[in-house]
Protein backbone atom coordinates (compact mmCIF):
# COMPACT_ATOMS: atom_id res chain seq x y z
CA UNK A 1 0.00 0.00 0.00
CA UNK A 2 1.00 3.51 -0.39
CA UNK A 3 2.69 5.65 2.36
CA UNK A 4 -0.54 6.88 3.76
CA UNK A 5 1.82 8.90 6.30
CA UNK A 6 3.14 10.90 2.94
CA UNK A 7 -1.05 10.90 1.31
CA UNK A 8 -2.25 12.25 4.82
CA UNK A 9 0.34 15.63 5.08
CA UNK A 10 -0.52 16.59 1.47
CA UNK A 11 -3.97 15.80 1.82
CA UNK A 12 -3.46 18.46 5.29
CA UNK A 13 -1.80 20.68 3.05
CA UNK A 14 -4.32 21.09 1.14
CA UNK A 15 -3.31 18.77 -1.29
CA UNK A 16 -6.90 17.34 -3.06
CA UNK A 17 -5.33 14.55 -5.19
CA UNK A 18 -3.45 13.19 -2.01
CA UNK A 19 -7.39 13.50 -0.65
CA UNK A 20 -8.58 11.74 -3.91
CA UNK A 21 -5.86 9.67 -3.61
CA UNK A 22 -7.00 8.51 -0.39
CA UNK A 23 -10.48 8.13 -1.04
CA UNK A 24 -8.78 5.60 -3.65
CA UNK A 25 -7.08 3.33 -1.82
CA UNK A 26 -8.87 3.85 1.39
CA UNK A 27 -13.00 4.04 0.67
CA UNK A 28 -13.44 0.41 -0.80
CA UNK A 29 -12.16 -1.16 3.11
CA UNK A 30 -14.13 1.65 4.66
CA UNK A 31 -17.52 0.75 2.78
CA UNK A 32 -16.35 -3.17 3.29
CA UNK A 33 -16.85 -2.45 6.97
CA UNK A 34 -19.97 -0.81 6.80
CA UNK A 35 -21.37 -3.87 4.81
CA UNK A 36 -19.96 -6.36 7.08
CA UNK A 37 -21.46 -3.67 9.97
CA UNK A 38 -25.20 -4.44 7.80
CA UNK A 39 -25.48 -0.90 6.86
CA UNK A 40 -28.00 -0.66 4.16
CA UNK A 41 -26.22 1.67 1.40
CA UNK A 42 -22.37 1.21 2.56
CA UNK A 43 -21.32 3.61 -0.18
CA UNK A 44 -23.00 6.21 0.33
CA UNK A 45 -22.33 5.58 3.88
CA UNK A 46 -18.38 5.97 3.09
CA UNK A 47 -19.05 8.83 0.95
CA UNK A 48 -20.66 10.39 4.00
CA UNK A 49 -17.41 9.37 6.02
CA UNK A 50 -15.03 10.83 3.41
CA UNK A 51 -17.00 14.06 3.59
CA UNK A 52 -16.62 14.11 6.96
CA UNK A 53 -13.03 13.72 7.17
CA UNK A 54 -11.94 15.96 4.13
CA UNK A 55 -14.05 18.49 6.53
CA UNK A 56 -11.79 18.17 9.31
CA UNK A 57 -8.56 17.23 7.67
CA UNK A 58 -7.20 20.11 8.84
CA UNK A 59 -7.59 19.43 12.41
CA UNK A 60 -6.58 16.26 12.21
CA UNK A 61 -2.97 15.81 13.97
CA UNK A 62 -1.34 12.11 13.05
CA UNK A 63 0.45 10.22 10.47
CA UNK A 64 -1.29 7.69 8.34
CA UNK A 65 -2.10 4.73 10.63
CA UNK A 66 -3.96 7.57 12.76
CA UNK A 67 -5.50 8.58 10.06
CA UNK A 68 -7.01 5.01 8.90
CA UNK A 69 -8.43 5.15 12.85
CA UNK A 70 -9.62 8.03 12.80
CA UNK A 71 -11.74 7.36 9.50
CA UNK A 72 -12.54 4.38 11.27
CA UNK A 73 -13.89 5.92 13.80
CA UNK A 74 -16.47 7.91 11.74
CA UNK A 75 -17.11 5.11 9.78
CA UNK A 76 -18.69 3.53 12.91
CA UNK A 77 -19.88 6.55 14.13
CA UNK A 78 -21.82 7.29 11.01
CA UNK A 79 -22.39 3.03 10.65
CA UNK A 80 -24.55 3.77 13.44
CA UNK A 81 -26.36 6.47 12.64
CA UNK A 82 -27.36 4.46 9.23
CA UNK A 83 -28.82 1.41 10.93
CA UNK A 84 -30.85 4.18 13.45
CA UNK A 85 -32.16 5.37 10.34
CA UNK A 86 -33.50 1.91 9.31
CA UNK A 87 -34.64 1.07 5.92
CA UNK A 88 -37.01 3.37 5.11
CA UNK A 89 -34.66 6.20 4.33
CA UNK A 90 -35.63 8.18 1.17
CA UNK A 91 -33.44 7.63 -1.79
CA UNK A 92 -33.16 11.21 -2.89
CA UNK A 93 -31.42 10.47 -6.34
CA UNK A 94 -30.82 7.88 -8.80
CA UNK A 95 -27.19 6.89 -9.91
CA UNK A 96 -26.59 8.80 -12.78
CA UNK A 97 -24.03 7.11 -15.37
CA UNK A 98 -21.44 9.61 -15.86
CA UNK A 99 -19.31 7.67 -18.48
CA UNK A 100 -16.21 5.96 -15.95
CA UNK A 101 -15.98 2.61 -16.79
CA UNK A 102 -17.71 -0.06 -14.61
CA UNK A 103 -16.91 -3.74 -13.84
CA UNK A 104 -18.19 -6.18 -15.73
CA UNK A 105 -21.82 -7.92 -14.67
CA UNK A 106 -19.46 -11.08 -14.41
CA UNK A 107 -16.83 -9.19 -12.26
CA UNK A 108 -19.83 -7.75 -9.75
CA UNK A 109 -21.46 -11.09 -9.80
CA UNK A 110 -18.65 -13.20 -8.67
CA UNK A 111 -17.58 -10.20 -6.03
CA UNK A 112 -20.80 -9.88 -4.58
CA UNK A 113 -21.47 -14.35 -4.13
CA UNK A 114 -17.88 -14.13 -2.22
CA UNK A 115 -18.91 -11.59 -0.49
CA UNK A 116 -22.48 -12.30 0.78
CA UNK A 117 -20.81 -16.05 2.03
CA UNK A 118 -18.77 -13.86 4.13
CA UNK A 119 -20.78 -11.92 5.50
CA UNK A 120 -23.29 -14.94 6.07
CA UNK A 121 -20.05 -16.38 8.15
CA UNK A 122 -20.23 -13.50 10.40
CA UNK A 123 -23.62 -13.98 11.38
CA UNK A 124 -23.00 -16.04 13.75
CA UNK A 125 -21.12 -13.66 15.61
CA UNK A 126 -22.75 -10.93 18.27
CA UNK A 127 -22.80 -7.20 16.98
CA UNK A 128 -19.67 -6.24 19.38
CA UNK A 129 -17.95 -9.51 17.77
CA UNK A 130 -18.33 -8.77 14.53
CA UNK A 131 -17.41 -5.00 14.92
CA UNK A 132 -14.20 -6.27 16.43
CA UNK A 133 -12.88 -9.13 13.60
CA UNK A 134 -14.32 -6.12 11.05
CA UNK A 135 -12.09 -3.53 12.08
CA UNK A 136 -9.29 -5.71 12.86
CA UNK A 137 -9.19 -7.58 9.46
CA UNK A 138 -11.15 -5.74 7.09
CA UNK A 139 -10.03 -2.33 8.83
CA UNK A 140 -6.50 -3.59 10.18
CA UNK A 141 -6.16 -2.11 13.25
CA UNK A 142 -4.75 -2.73 16.34
CA UNK A 143 -6.33 -3.71 19.42
CA UNK A 144 -6.01 -0.18 21.10
CA UNK A 145 -7.09 1.26 18.17
CA UNK A 146 -10.48 -1.42 18.28
CA UNK A 147 -10.68 -0.52 21.58
CA UNK A 148 -10.85 3.72 21.29
CA UNK A 149 -13.60 2.94 18.28
CA UNK A 150 -15.88 0.62 20.40
CA UNK A 151 -15.24 2.95 23.47
CA UNK A 152 -13.84 -0.68 25.35
CA UNK A 153 -10.95 -1.62 27.40
CA UNK A 154 -8.23 -3.40 25.18
CA UNK A 155 -8.85 -6.57 27.03
CA UNK A 156 -12.79 -6.49 26.45
CA UNK A 157 -11.55 -6.31 22.99
CA UNK A 158 -8.86 -9.40 23.44
CA UNK A 159 -12.15 -11.05 24.77
CA UNK A 160 -14.53 -10.49 21.83
CA UNK A 161 -11.94 -11.41 19.40
CA UNK A 162 -11.15 -14.75 20.97
CA UNK A 163 -14.90 -15.50 21.30
CA UNK A 164 -15.79 -14.45 17.67
CA UNK A 165 -13.04 -16.51 16.62
CA UNK A 166 -14.28 -19.42 18.44
CA UNK A 167 -17.73 -19.12 17.20
CA UNK A 168 -16.31 -18.89 13.31
CA UNK A 169 -14.43 -22.00 14.00
CA UNK A 170 -17.50 -24.13 15.83
CA UNK A 171 -20.23 -22.62 14.56
CA UNK A 172 -21.43 -23.67 10.74
CA UNK A 173 -22.50 -20.28 8.80
CA UNK A 174 -26.07 -19.49 7.92
CA UNK A 175 -28.12 -21.18 5.14
CA UNK A 176 -28.44 -18.15 2.46
CA UNK A 177 -31.97 -16.19 2.59
CA UNK A 178 -33.60 -15.47 -0.70
CA UNK A 179 -34.43 -11.58 -1.22
CA UNK A 180 -37.55 -10.87 0.75
CA UNK A 181 -37.48 -13.59 2.48
CA UNK A 182 -37.61 -13.69 6.43
CA UNK A 183 -34.32 -14.25 8.79
CA UNK A 184 -34.33 -16.88 11.23
CA UNK A 185 -34.34 -15.34 14.59
CA UNK A 186 -31.23 -16.64 16.62
CA UNK A 187 -30.34 -14.30 19.28
CA UNK A 188 -26.97 -13.76 18.89
CA UNK A 189 -27.60 -10.13 18.29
Amino acid sequence: MEDLDLLVDAARAGGGWAFARLWEVLSPVVASYLRGRGTRDPEDVASEVFLAAFQRIGRFDGDGAAFRAWLFTIAHHKGVDALRRGPNREVLMEELDDGRRHPSAEDTAIGRLGEEAALRRLDVLTDDQRAVILLRVVGDLSLAETALILGKPVGAIKALQHRALERLRTRPPRPAVSPGAARPMTGTR
